[in-house]
Formats: structure tokens, sequence, C-alpha cells
């Protein structure tokens, strides 16, 4: 199992990386000290398990998730207990305070073995439909019927029909559900429906602009937009 660690401090990564190793089901394959680095890093081995402090500078934790294309177990580590109810939106595998003592650690890696296919949610098809409540009602929509989703700090928002409604989900727990051939995350706080665009224009910075059916416009941004072309090209 492929993982990798991130965390800004050098003596809480170095002494994580030592535990770590004394694991032979993981074959740690990395690691950062920033958001950024991780997410170049994530982009190219793919890992399997990210072990991902919270609180660093610049950015968090919950925003380098929020950048990835696909969903990887997370056990976060941090000194900052004030998180733990925002973690559940990410789905962790655990969540470990700081210091991180060789049992607590033993604990939250036997956990990754114990998960298998029946614990993940169930891909949706364009078919589907869910339940999303809006304050004192609840609608059943149809995944097609969806134009857009926005992320908004710990919550996201959908958008369908003349509603707008906020549903406690991070838009990576939201992206791994939903049929890949019709959603696109156009940047970090968009992911559209491709058959609710009305309009495509090419930027000066080598991206996209998008219209959707409601006339919003939403930037791809540049490296999105080549995966964007791909998707639309015959």
């Amino acid at each position: 199992m492929k993982a990798i660690v991130v965390e800004d401090s050098r003596l809480a990564r170095e002494g994580l990386l030592r535990m770590l190793s004394e694991f032979k089901e993981l074959d740690v394959v990395g690691s950062a000290d920033h958001p950024d680095s991780a997410l170049t890093l994530i982009i190219e081995k793919r890992p399997d398990v990210v072990f991902l402090d919270i609180h660093m500078p610049g950015q968090s934790g919950f925003d380098l998730l929020d950048q990835l294309d696909y969903i990887p177990q997370v056990i976060f580590t941090t000194a900052y207990s004030e998180y733990a109810y925002r973690s559940f939106d990410y789905s962790p595998v655990d969540y470990l305070l700081k210091p991180i003592s060789p049992e607590r650690l033993a604990t939250a890696v036997d956990k990754l073995g114990s998960r298998d296919a029946s614990s993940v949610a169930q891909l949706l098809e364009m078919g589907s439909k869910i339940f999303i409540n809006d304050g004192d009602e609840c609608h059943l929509v149809s995944v097609q019927d969806i134009r857009y989703f926005e992320s908004c700090k710990n919550h996201s928002r959908v958008f369908f029909e003349s509603h707008k409604p906020f549903i406690k989900k991070a838009l990576s727990s939201i992206e791994a559900r939903l049929p890949r051939a019709c959603f696109f995350r156009a940047n970090r706080q968009y992911i559209v429906n491709l058959n609710q665009i009305q309009l495509i224009d090419e930027s000066v910075a080598d991206g996209y602009d998008l219209t959707m059916s409601d006339g919003q416009a939403i930037e791809v941004s540049r490296r999105n937009a080549v995966e964007l072309k791909k998707l639309l090209s015959l």
C-alpha cells in the first residue's frame, strides 16, 4: 500500500516517517512539507493513503484534499482537536493527535486493512435520484438535473432548478460518487455537469471559461483544461 506523509514540521515529519518504516505493509513513497508540494507529489505517486497534517501555512490539509481528482484513504495527524468535527466530511480512516504514540499509530494502520469495497459509497449514475435537504424542504433530485456543485469551506452547494441548498459534504467527497463521464472538476471550487454547459470560450491563460445553462460563468483552470479537451474531443 503506497503512502505519503504531509507535515510542515521537519521534526514531526521525520519522526512519523521513522515510525511508519516499521510497518511492512506500507510503502512510503514520499513526503512533503507544504500543501503545494504535496499536491505535486500526490499527482505523481497516486498514493493509497495520506498521513496528513491539517494546520499548515498557506493552505490547510482540507484545502489540499479539495484539489485532488480522486479520494485516497486519509489519516489526519494534528495537534488540534478542534478540527475533528470538520474532518468527518472527508471520511478519514483515523484522526491522530500529536504527539503520536507507536501504539496509536498501529491502531490507525490496522484500520487501513479493514476497509473493503462494502465501505465505499456507491457510485451514482445519471439517472440516480438523491435526497437533498433544503431547510424545511426535502428534494428528490435526479443527478442529471444538477448543473454544478460549489465548494463553500466545509460545506458544498448544489445547484438544480431554482434551488441552491448547502450540503454538509466536502467537494472531494461528492466527486468520488459522481459519474466521471458527465461531471468534471473545473477548478478547486466547482464540479460541473458537462451536459449543462451552454458555451465554452478559450481564455487568455490557456484555460476555458464555461457558461452554464443558468448563465453562471465558471473558469476551468489551466491544468484541468487539458483534461476537459480530452473529454470533449472526438
